[in-house]
């Protein structure tokens, strides 16, 4: 009977420490929706194999990503910005970048949506501050001399992201590195106050900018790499950017990778660092790191554990840094000096 009674509780155990091991770790992944799409991908295929912890994916704004993570609402707020010094004086946040991404500058111009218009800094500072109105500006001209003639004149929309945005903090930045005005005033940032301009219009995230641009006849938005295949069956135009040498350039993999390898090295060990404006004749110049802001204090160990699991797989080119999963949303790997930066961060993570 004492040997019945001693299997019985040993089986009861054994059912108890089961059911403790099959409990699924809730981590909770909220921000970009540049990163979003991406995201998906990796938490579907890392679940199949781990069904021990559950991840829930949001697409809702760098600017919320980073404020939910601050305040312990998720674990993994995703963000095209990196924080800011001001922000990391009164946080002991991780700034760990995931991935390389791009921006794309998007127009809906009958007749010219299936060609790649030239825009610079100082062209794109004068829409976005209402000083250039019309497609047929003689500023405009000046760089589109082959197009010249089938500028229309159409009023340019400025389409600008009414919520906080890592896409509004990357392409503002674009623009007060290239253009001194705009970078007096209004800067840059993940919100900005936008210049007075009658015909301007927000839109929220990134399906938001595609959907408002593709409504909106002249319209012109900054839009996220990842959705290259939403902007192209929305039928929309996308430009080639002047870079820091002058050189107007495409965004695709060899100018993505140019400007990314020219700053690997500047990287610092907390990674925060702007990969905008990058030098090199062939460089593209609005692309950034894909950052996980993350606490490095979790409330328990089951949630530290479980989320540097997911972080450490989405770094590995077995795993996250694959190219089924990076292809799809036109972004890049990681260099392996980068990669041992973020996992030098993960391992902070307890």
């Amino acid at each position: 009977m004492r040997k019945t009674l001693a299997l019985t509780l040993a089986a009861l155990l054994l059912v108890s420490v089961s059911g403790r091991a099959l409990a699924a770790t809730d981590i909770l992944e909220t921000g970009s929706t540049l990163l979003y799409p991406l995201m998906n991908l990796w938490v579907a295929a890392y679940q199949q194999a781990h069904g021990d912890v559950q991840i829930t994916t949001q697409g809702t704004g760098s600017g919320t990503g980073i404020s939910q993570a601050i305040s312990g609402v998720a674990q993994i707020g995703a963000s095209d910005a990196y924080m800011a010094d001001a922000q990391m004086k009164n946080s002991p946040m991780l700034n760990i970048p995931l991935a390389i991404s791009a921006q794309q500058i998007n127009y809906n111009v009958p007749g010219l949506n299936d060609v790649h218009l030239n825009l610079s800094g100082p062209v794109l500072a004068g829409i976005y501050s209402g000083q250039i109105q019309y497609w047929d500006d003689a500023k405009i001209k000046d760089i589109n001399r082959r197009y010249g003639s089938k500028l229309p004149h159409l009023q340019i929309v400025p389409i600008h992201r009414s919520d906080g945005s890592g896409d509004t903090f990357i392409f503002s930045q674009y623009l007060t590195k290239s253009t001194p005005s705009w970078a007096g005033g209004p800067g840059y940032g993940t919100t900005i106050s936008w210049p007075s301009v009658s015909t301007a219009v927000g839109a929220t995230g990134n399906p938001g900018m595609v959907q408002t641009c593709q409504n909106t006849k002249g319209g012109i938005a900054y839009i996220g790499v990842s959705f290259l295949n939403q902007t192209d069956k929305a039928g929309l135009g996308y430009a080639a950017l002047e870079n820091r040498s002058g050189k107007f350039v495409l965004p695709t993999a060899t100018t993505i990778g140019a400007a990314a390898r020219s700053l690997d090295a500047q990287t610092p060990s907390d990674e925060r660092i702007s990969l905008i404006f990058a030098p090199g004749a062939e460089s593209y110049p609005i692309i950034n790191y894909e950052y996980a802001i993350v606490n490095p204090k979790q409330s328990d160990g089951a949630k530290a554990s479980a989320l540097k699991a997911f972080l450490n797989w989405s770094l590995e080119r077995s795993g996250g840094q694959s190219a089924r999963f990076l292809d799809a949303v036109h972004f890049l790997p990681l260099p392996s000096s980068i990669v041992a930066k973020s996992k030098a961060q993960i391992e902070k993570i307890q």
